[in-house]
């Protein structure tokens, strides 16, 4: 049999993304490295610290509203047909395509002064961008539970509601985890819609874009820097623990 090296081509053409994605991450961390006094001071600085927190907060409060409201909808839209269902989930993807200073334009059109300068504002702008990852996921991993799982529980006694709680929200567990790790991340990089609707408190997000606007690149690559390996962390500790919990 001739060796196949299509696999092979694949992979050397793919590898271009990976370059290009890992690239950056390790030049900034390694010229930071070199400026590592720059770096121990912007770690020493409160409003840094502070803008830090304010990011992790909001981010990790948009994460569990988009799965409290996300996993209910997306449990609708696995198993309930509709009139209006396509407009629904095109709806749930708008978030998607609209640009994200047109979205912190919207959100302000709507809710003017209720939302302007505060958390509120940032959790508004996370969750309209974010929320579509969530919802998506939950209703993908409602649509690979089998259904005559559901059916048997329900021949056995069970209500629909404990049906879904002790049947298919285990089973579905592993892709609403991982819908919310992706609006936790898709959150805490948001700076358009955050920028617009509320500068006040401010976000490491609009901290390093103002360093940067106000003080130039040596100011700004610190918070950067530091932003990056807190979000990757949380990243790859929650991806770990959703691995972990598939895995029992």
């Amino acid at each position: 049999m001739r060796r196949d090296y299509t696999i092979y081509f694949f992979a050397a053409i793919g590898s271009f993304l990976i370059v290009f994605i890992a690239l950056p991450l390790m030049v900034i961390f390694a010229k930071q490295a070199y400026d590592y006094k720059m770096l121990i001071k912007t770690l020493h600085d409160p409003l840094v610290l502070e803008a830090l927190r304010n990011s992790v907060l909001t981010a990790t409060a948009t994460a569990v509203l988009s799965v409290l409201f996300g996993v209910p909808l997306g449990y609708v839209l696995a198993r309930k047909d509709f009139r209006g269902k396509s407009l629904v989930q095109a709806i749930v993807d708008v978030p998607v395509v609209i640009p994200h200073s047109v979205v912190g334009i919207m959100l302000l059109v709507t809710f003017s002064t209720a939302i302007l300068d505060s958390y509120k504002g940032i959790v508004a702008a996370m969750l309209f961008v974010s929320a579509p990852f969530a919802i998506n996921a939950a209703r993908d991993g409602f649509l690979a539970v089998d259904e005559k799982l559901e059916q048997v529980a329900r021949t056995l006694g069970a209500s629909q509601l404990r049906t879904f709680f002790s049947v298919t929200l285990p089973i579905a567990f592993p892709s609403i985890a991982s819908g919310a790790i992706m609006a936790w991340a898709r959150a805490i990089s948001e700076v358009g819609a955050v920028l617009i609707v509320a500068y006040y408190p401010k976000t490491a997000q609009i901290l390093v874009m103002e360093y940067f606007n106000n003080y130039g690149l040596r100011a700004s690559r610190p918070i950067s820097v530091i932003l990056i390996a807190m979000s990757l962390t949380i990243f790859v500790i929650l991806r770990w623990l959703v691995g972990r919990k598939i895995k029992v």
